[in-house]
């Protein structure tokens, strides 16, 4: 069984950066696996951010070009940088292995002057 916990998270204002972790553990090679960063805002669905495998990245267009996902699979470290946020950012942040495992507290982010 896998466990994450997410951190990085905070007020941040408009144009502003931040970078979240995610670190994972329990008895899975997660180098076997693809990764992904999530979101979501109180009344609506999860949606996926970004996503990484072993040579290849994916972001949702609302994100891309600003936000860059990395891994550390010796560390069991997932990664986001995130910059040039806008308020559309604002939203609890989760990280996940593909497909997906039980989900771990997340970590708000909050885009505001």
């Amino acid at each position: 069984q896998v466990k994450f916990v997410e951190s990085g998270g905070g007020l941040v204002q408009p144009g502003g950066s931040l970078r979240l972790s995610c670190a994972a553990s329990g008895s899975i090679n997660l180098s076997r696996y693809g990764m992904g960063w999530y979101r979501q805002v109180p009344g609506n669905e999860r949606e996926w951010v970004a996503i990484i495998g072993t040579d290849v990245e994916h972001y949702a267009d609302s994100v891309k070009g600003r936000f860059t996902i990395s891994r550390d699979d010796a560390k069991s470290m997932l990664f986001l940088q995130m910059n040039s946020l806008v308020p559309e950012d604002t939203a609890l942040y989760y990280c996940n292995i593909i497909p997906a495992a039980s989900w771990g507290q997340g970590t708000q982010v909050t885009v505001s002057s």
